[in-house]
């Protein structure tokens, strides 16, 4: 009976601090595992003579399957952001329009956009051109223009 008591003090602490660590580093992982060990030291208040190997096993199973419900039905009801690029400081400058500051040669230009240089990418135009900014490479540092119309 006293091995019971312990490992359930040892369970439920399990939790807490999972579920602490949920609170200082949120993303709706160890929330779950903590569930998982709560649900284990309950288990042990009506079973008190669990073995170690069946307290283990079901804190195991019990986490992958409640982190497959919380990715399957929880994670895709989360609201959508209404400022989608807010930290995309490179992609809000899609469809802008600017004079070239330095003259597109080989591909490779500048643009001043607000209070940046931007090097830019596309066909080869003359310094003060308009150009619409079209799209942002995949480093996010380099923006590819075309000639406004």
């Amino acid at each position: 009976m006293r091995f019971g008591l312990n490992a359930a003090t040892v369970w439920i602490a399990v939790a807490l601090i999972l579920m602490a660590v949920e609170t200082l580093a949120p993303g709706a992982f160890m929330l779950w595992m903590g569930l998982a060990a709560a649900a284990v030291f309950l288990g042990l208040l009506v079973w008190p003579g669990m073995p170690l190997l069946v307290q283990v096993s079901a804190f195991i199973v019990l986490s992958f399957v409640s982190i497959q419900i919380y990715r399957k039905y929880v994670r895709p009801r989360t609201r959508a952001s209404d400022h989608p690029l807010l930290n995309q400081r490179a992609a809000q400058l899609v469809g802008r329009t600017a004079p070239l500051e330095q003259a597109i040669v080989g591909g490779q230009g500048r643009l001043k956009l607000d209070d940046a240089y931007w090097k830019v990418e596309g066909p080869d135009l003359a310094a003060g051109t308009r150009v619409r900014v079209m799209a942002v490479t995949g480093d996010g540092m380099t923006l590819k223009v075309e000639a406004a119309t």
